[in-house]
């Protein structure tokens, strides 16, 4: 199986999912086929919506005997006229909604395996969110038993081994930690479909973080059931790569069509709110005086147009580095939804996320509510500034929040101020504190806050800016008056410029980066167009290279001999394979499947030294995985390798 990241954001990733029939990219969405009745058959899906993939049940096929006798002369492709990867089920969710289903569990595994699915699913026991633990504990422990004893006959077909616990947080991470250790292929994480339709969003929530925090991350992760685009985003930022529906149908043959906010009846609408192929070529009323047959397959084919635009949406929010952005307006349109975001609040959960969170993105941080003071990314800043950050002086003047940057708006004002006396300069704004020689570092500079925020965001503000400024001699900026309550200490030799390369080191290297990088006679180089600082030299050997777009640091190998002379193995460090130094020395980038080992303080698109098993430095460059996906992948980047040796 090759599955591979090609681009990410929160725990969200562009993969690309390789099968014997074609290869689709994730977030992906697979329609459900009903063998029996195809609505919209699966080549005319490809077509109209771009469908790479789709699941159909095998437990239906099977006890169908004109279908089980074709499927087994010509395949499932052929069954239902179908060229992409196809995804088997095997009859778990009929065994939980109708109960006397008898089912071998290996036997519908081999009958998947005959038939040629691409993917076939293991008889899992459905645990329902009204059990005991008890009762999800032997549900669970009965899957993986199953899990085990499938993998042996599932031939070259992948196999999907679902994730059980029902909504016991601890027996799902056990259960994730237990089918990982066995030869899978696919994990989905079922006995979600009461829940999402109970809109119990909290429970659904905790089910996706603690299965994922049991798996092995080089695996594609399905959300069974979810077929509603309103789950789409956050299920996503979570780590979800595949969705599949049956909604689609089942909610046209109701009269509800599907929207990215919820569900509306036909009957109650006055418009068609959409700018679908369907709403766009009938009225309201045209729709609804449609012959049922037609009306039915109209609205299917709108509730597909709704779901498959969504994930374009979610693909390109994650391209775009804005996926939170979209995970909290959605959230704000169902209060069920908006509760569930308060999992996301919990320091060990945005501790997780943290360690999937790229250091920088593309575009600013944009508020969208109380949620956004909450996000992995503002944890981690938040973090680093406390562990990190050391000032200079032993008085800090606090300016309230202003325009951007700080440096240039308060410019006159920290002019005077350091005439008089030395002192850090900070600012209090809505993101947290903000030291003044870190303003254009992302993600202070490249965020947009309103004037006036929530009274939560004001608050956790303010708790973290209290724990900053903690046992240090704080003046708030008062104008002249100020000035005046100053005491005269001016140092001549302070260099602001050499302050705010030495604190953006710190932050992004670790603590005492700077002393390292720096401790020899400095020259900077700044643009003539815009007077910013781009390129340093230390004693004459260039040593970093700072980026327009997010004020951090390219690290250049100069810089990258100096930090691995001074930080302790393995801080920095991507460890490759014996094998992989021949590449790495011909500028080749480092996959994944020749890293040993990495540090694990490492993130998405930090800077990173490249170095062999005997802590030989070969080149620096940008991870784009964290240390457990290196770890984990076969395929695919796991550092971008910029200069060597």
């Amino acid at each position: 199986m090759k599955f591979e990241i090609k681009d990410r954001d929160a725990a969200g990733r562009i993969c690309r999912f390789t099968t014997k029939h074609g290869t689709v990219t994730t977030p992906n969405l697979m329609p459900v086929i009903n063998p029996n009745k195809m609505l919209i058959p699966p080549q005319e899906m490809k077509k109209l919506f771009g469908t790479e993939m789709v699941i159909t049940n095998s437990y239906i096929i099977k006890k169908d005997k004109k279908l089980r006798e074709k499927a087994l002369k010509n395949g499932v492709h052929k069954l239902i006229d179908f060229d992409g990867p196809i995804m088997t089920d095997s009859g778990a969710f009929q065994s939980y909604m109708y109960g006397d289903i008898k089912l071998d569990p290996i036997e519908i595994v081999e009958f998947q395996r005959d038939i040629g699915s691409d993917i076939g699913t293991i008889l899992d026991i459905f645990g329902t969110p009204d059990q005991t633990k008890t009762e999800a504990e032997n549900g669970m422990k009965e899957t993986i038993k199953r899990a085990k004893q499938s993998v042996k006959v599932k031939g070259e077909m992948f196999l999907a081994c679902t994730i059980q616990g029902s909504v016991f947080p601890d027996l799902r991470e056990r259960c994730a930690k237990e089918l990982s250790k066995i030869d899978a292929d696919f994990y989905p994480i079922g006995g979600v479909v009461p829940l999402m339709e109970g809109q119990r969003y909290t429970d659904l929530v905790r089910s996706i973080i603690f299965s994922k925090r049991g798996l092995d991350p080089s695996k594609p992760v399905h959300l069974f059931g979810a077929g509603h685009p309103l789950i789409f985003p956050l299920a996503v930022a979570l780590g979800c790569d595949f969705f599949d529906s049956s909604a689609y149908a089942k909610y046209a043959n109701d009269g509800r069509m599907i929207f990215s906010w919820g569900t509306e009846k036909l009957e109650d609408l006055t418009e068609l709110p959409c700018s679908c192929p369907v709403c766009s070529k009938y009225k309201v009323s045209e729709l609804k005086k449609l012959d049922e047959n037609q009306r039915v397959l109209e609205i299917a084919k709108h509730n597909l147009y709704v779901c498959f635009a969504e994930i374009k949406k979610i693909r390109s929010a994650i391209a775009n580095g804005n996926l939170w952005e979209l995970v909290e307006r959605r959230a704000n349109s169902n209060p069920y939804l908006l509760e569930a975001m308060n999992e996301l609040k919990k320091s060990e959960n945005k501790g997780w996320l943290e360690y999937f969170e790229p250091v920088s993105k593309n575009k600013a941080m944009f508020y969208t509510g109380c949620q956004t003071i909450h996000r992995p990314l503002v944890y981690r800043t938040h973090k680093r500034l406390n562990e990190r950050y050391e000032s200079l002086f032993d008085t800090t003047v606090v300016f309230p929040d202003g325009n951007k940057p700080y440096s240039t708006f308060y410019s006159k004002e920290i002019k005077k101020i350091m005439n008089k006396k030395e002192a850090n300069i900070l600012v209090r704004s809505h993101f947290g504190p903000v030291p003044i020689e870190l303003d254009e570092m992302y993600p202070f500079a490249q965020s947009v806050f309103p004037r006036s925020v929530d009274k939560e965001t004001e608050e956790v503000s303010r708790i973290v800016f209290n724990l900053f400024i903690k046992n240090k001699k704080i003046c708030y900026w008062n104008g002249n008056k100020t000035l005046t309550e100053l005491n005269e200490s001016n140092n001549e030799d302070f260099n602001p410029d050499i302050h705010r390369i030495s604190a953006v080191a710190d932050m992004q290297f670790g603590k005492h980066a700077s002393k390292t990088l720096l401790d020899g006679k400095i020259r900077i180089v700044k643009s003539k167009k815009t007077g910013k600082i781009r390129n340093v030299y230390c004693d004459e050997k260039h040593v970093l290279s700072m980026r327009a777009n997010d004020g951090m640091f390219t690290l250049k190998i100069e810089g990258a001999r100096l930090l691995h002379k001074s930080f302790k193995y393995p801080k920095l460090r991507v460890i490759i394979d014996k094998d992989a130094v021949p590449f790495i020395m011909d500028g080749k980038s480092v996959f994944a499947k020749f890293v040993k080992d990495c540090d694990p303080d490492l993130r998405p698109l930090d800077e990173c030294l490249i170095v062999d098993e005997k802590d030989e430095l070969l080149a620096v460059g940008r991870c784009i995985l964290n240390r457990e996906e290196m770890l984990a992948f076969q395929y695919g980047m796991a550092a971008k390798t910029r200069e060597r040796i």
